[in-house]
């Protein structure tokens, strides 16, 4: 063994720790890792903006892989600072945890408190420059990483001080920064993803405008909305029918805690609550998001008992009743928010519950004071009473669902083809289209680690459906009982049977629609599967292009030209319509393997965009999805569909 000495200890300063390892920080060094160094500028911006130093941002992509944002806040402190001896620009950008937002003084609050900051975009980063307009003056300051004579990397250095470069008018500060092909690879900035982000802001932060300029298409996006909140939850529902028009807004304030909340009713079986704290999207929601439904069910369950739509003897009402066709949005605004993991996806402050169900109330006392807005909250309340009629009914059938019964087990025999392993870590579940892929699949699979789930007609589509009408269908209830966590809020991910759930069906338009299928349940009734990344999409080859003994397997039609080239003259191809055309040995070599196979993880990047996307696609909408269709799908490349649809 060898000797191990504190000259073995490397000892990182400065940037080196976020350069050797970025995952750390960013999460990824893919598409997603990315844009988070884009966001870490803008979220420092929107801080400065949504607490009233400013209204406007504008985002620019440049064509040398560049991003530029500018905002019209404060700027940058460029004094010394009185400890560190340095300016405040260059504390900012070269020390990690440096900020003016750890202690109160100088914002209300900050959805960039939780991350890194500016100083892991500026590590990195080939370069970056900053320019600050303040007290009359304009400054700038360039850093940059290069490797030195002895081929170490140096990151985020600054090349020179910062500089005072005359005077300006106006304030704020403008970030212009070079991603690190060398980090990141050939990733690119995604304009949609973009401006799907800063929509979303605008809405969160009423009045503000923010704007995308991007020189590579020569196109360019402005966003501002007045109406905040409402105009967020009519935009997500404008493709929907509405149980009443205009959405209800309450905003409340207390205990340090600012509450904005809008929502309505639509003619849906599922609940869209989307939850953000300082701005920041929280998907798994937390603390604030049990202390809406805890308030608003309480509330409206008085209101009932008030005006007589629950009667004496009838049981209140529950948080699942209200939930069913609820679509709204939750924004909170305080100082020292603590978010769930780097990726900010949960608030866990557990204060923070009991203050937004008193807000909520109060909130909802004024919108329903006297008999203002009676008509809405019988609208409501005749919503959730039919939801428990439901729920009573769907009762027993979620029970036997989730029982390890001889029922439940029966309903399996001769369906499932479980595997030996019992370690959900290293197991794996395909759910295959149709009877005879299911044989091939469960001839060709390693028993030792993969389960096969054959499905034998299209599950029902569980977003047209009730609970009850869900359950009941035979191939959901045995995907169910299959993959053993429950459903909905009796989910348990900790009895997950499978740690990979993986979708494989026909590569034609039949097998996108059954995905579209299983991925909207799963979406809906089964989420934090996707939000913990335990679902998949298996690619089956479209083609396959041989000469005698040479053969290869052609996932998609760009790679078909490619193919042919290598096999050469006297090539034949044959086109895959289904699963079922393979033998067990082909169906395992191409689409099985771990060794060989292509899988796509199902991401949630955007809760807002996901939400309208599963309701155009499958919700009762018939015009908006013929529209969406014709826009956008291309059913001869299997790759944009899926991207499309999730």
């Amino acid at each position: 063994m060898s000797n191990y000495e504190s000259k073995d200890i490397l000892v990182l300063e400065g940037l080196e720790a976020v350069r050797l390892r970025p995952g750390m920080y960013i999460g990824t060094t893919g598409v997603k890792g990315l844009h988070h160094i884009l966001w870490e500028i803008v979220d420092n911006a929107i801080d400065e903006v949504s607490n009233g130093f400013g209204n406007k941002i504008i985002i620019t992509l440049e064509k040398d892989g560049s991003a530029i944002v500018e905002d019209n806040g404060r700027g940058i402190p460029v004094d010394m600072h009185p400890t560190q001896k340095k300016s405040g620009v260059e504390i900012v950008f070269t020390r990690l945890h440096a900020g003016g937002k750890f202690n109160n003084k100088n914002y209300g609050y900050s959805g960039g408190l939780h991350g890194v900051g500016a100083s892991v975009t500026n590590a990195l980063s080939e370069w970056l420059k900053v320019t600050v307009n303040r007290g009359g003056k304009k400054y700038f300051m360039e850093f940059s990483s290069f490797e030195d004579k002895k081929g170490k990397i140096k990151c985020g250095i600054p090349v020179t001080p910062l500089k005072e470069m005359g005077n300006s008018k106006g304030s704020g500060t403008t970030v212009q920064f070079k991603p690190d092909r060398k980090v990141f690879g050939d990733a690119q900035f995604e304009s949609k993803l973009i401006a799907e982000r800063l929509r979303e802001l605008a809405f969160l932060n009423k009045g503000i405008i923010l704007k995308l300029e991007d020189k590579i298409y020569n196109s360019s996006e402005e966003f501002c909305f007045n109406g905040g909140l409402k105009d967020f939850v009519y935009h997500l529902n404008k493709d929907i029918t509405r149980l009443f028009e205009s959405p209800l807004e309450l905003e409340a304030e207390g205990d340090n805690l600012l509450l904005n909340v809008a929502f309505l009713y639509v003619n849906n079986y599922t609940e869209n609550i989307l939850t953000f704290a300082n701005n920041i999207p929280t998907s798994e929601g937390g603390s604030h998001y049990i202390g809406f439904k805890t308030g608003f069910t309480k509330f409206m369950n008085e209101f009932a008992r008030k005006h007589n739509f629950l009667k004496e003897k009838e049981v209140n009402l529950t948080g699942d009743d209200f939930k069913e066709g609820i679509s709204a949005v939750l924004s909170i605004k305080a100082n020292n928010l603590q978010f769930e993991g780097q990726t900010k996806t949960k608030l866990g402050n557990p204060e923070i519950k009991g203050i937004v169900e008193k807000l909520v109330i109060t909130g909802l006392n004024k919108i329903f004071s006297g008999n203002r807005n009676l008509k809405i909250g019988e609208i409501i309340i005749g919503k959730a009473k039919n939801a428990a009629k439901v729920r009573e009914a769907a009762k027993k059938v979620k029970e036997i669902t989730r029982a390890k019964s001889s029922i439940d087990n029966y309903n399996l025999v001769g369906k499932l083809a479980s595997c030996t392993n019992r370690k959900a870590e290293n197991a794996e579940l395909f759910i295959v289209e149709g009877d005879s892929a299911g044989g091939s699949a469960k001839q060709g699979r390693d028993r030792k680690f993969q389960a096969i789930l054959p499905l034998k007609g299209k599950p029902l589509n569980a977003e047209k459906k009730k609970i009850d009408q869900v359950l009941a269908n035979d191939e959901i209830k045995t995907i169910i009982s299959a993959i053993e966590t429950g459903i909905g809020s009796d989910l348990n991910i900790k009895n997950l049977r499978y740690g990979k759930v993986i979708i494989l069906s026909d590569a034609d338009q039949d097998g996108a629609h059954i995905r579209a299928i299983l991925l909207t349940f799963f979406y809906r009734y089964m989420r934090e599967l996707i939000q913990n990344g335990h679902i998949f999409i298996g690619l089956p080859p479209l083609y396959k292009v041989y000469k005698q003994k040479k053969e290869l397997y052609v996932y998609s039609d760009n790679e078909l030209p490619e193919a042919i080239k290598k096999i050469g003259q006297g090539y034949q191809i044959q086109r895959y319509k289904g699963l079922g055309e393979m033998n067990p040995e082909q169906l395992w070599e191409t689409t099985m393997n771990p060794e060989k196979r292509s899988l796509i993880r199902v991401t949630i990047q955007d809760a807002e965009e996901s939400e309208k996307m599963i309701t155009t696609l499958m919700g009762d909408d018939i015009t908006a999805r013929k529209e969406y269709i014709a826009r956008f799908a291309n059913f001869n490349k299997e790759d944009k569909f899926l991207k499309e649809i999730g």
